[in-house]
């Protein structure tokens, strides 16, 4: 899976460890959501285009570089919402186009229900981001629409991720770059991440056992 990077950093990996406790409070982890999404995002931008510029500073002009692309953030509702923050610190002026899917119990599988782009998400470098990448069925329906609505760069960043998901995703986008801080073991029998950190949108809302 060409496509596929996995970020190995000390302090994600540290931050991660902590993540996953099931002892760690809701307000710890949205805070490790929030650091660990700034510290990805530098990775997953490497590459996005940049244009020479000249900058005037007190003593005199600079050869500089400065961003050549404009970004959208497409948060999956809801868990990715704890991460948008985080990314927001990094590119302040980023549009976001949000993606609403909700987990059908019986299937496993995500229901589409609500999407809302920016006016100009053509002209832009979307990148998608989801705390967990478990089946791979959300991230191969949020690809197919925003390709479907005419956006050409498209990334995807998850903090975890199950190689099933991984591998069923890039048979159908090996065009589109994923960014993850880990691929853990495999999904259990209800479709969840194992080791994973459980319900990410649970406990970052603080709804566990609502």
């Amino acid at each position: 899976m060409k496509n596929v990077h996995v970020i190995n950093h000390p302090l994600i990996e540290h931050k991660l460890s902590i993540l996953r406790d099931e002892k760690t409070e809701p307000f710890q982890f949205r805070l490790l959501v929030d650091e660990i999404s700034y510290l990805m995002h530098c990775e997953a931008t490497r590459d996005l285009p940049h244009r020479d510029a000249k900058v005037q500073t007190p003593v005199a002009v600079a050869n500089s570089k400065k961003l050549d692309s404009k970004i959208m953030i497409c948060p999956i509702l809801r868990a990715a919402l704890g991460m948008l923050d985080g990314i927001f610190k990094l590119i302040p002026d980023a549009s976001v186009g949000f993606l609403g899917f909700q987990r059908n119990e019986k299937t496993l599988e995500a229901e589409f229900y609500y999407a809302k782009l920016p006016p100009d998400h053509t002209e832009r470098t979307a990148i998608i981001i989801d705390p967990m990448f478990a089946t791979g069925g959300t991230a191969i329906d949020a690809v197919n629409f925003l390709k479907s609505k005419g956006v050409k760069d498209i990334r995807f960043l998850a903090l975890v991720s199950a190689p099933e998901g991984l591998k069923r995703f890039s048979d159908v986008h090996p065009d589109v770059a994923v960014y993850t801080a880990c691929i853990d073991d495999g999904l259990n029998e209800n479709g969840y991440i194992v080791p994973g950190l459980g319900d990410a949108g649970d406990r970052v809302f603080n709804t566990q056992g609502a």
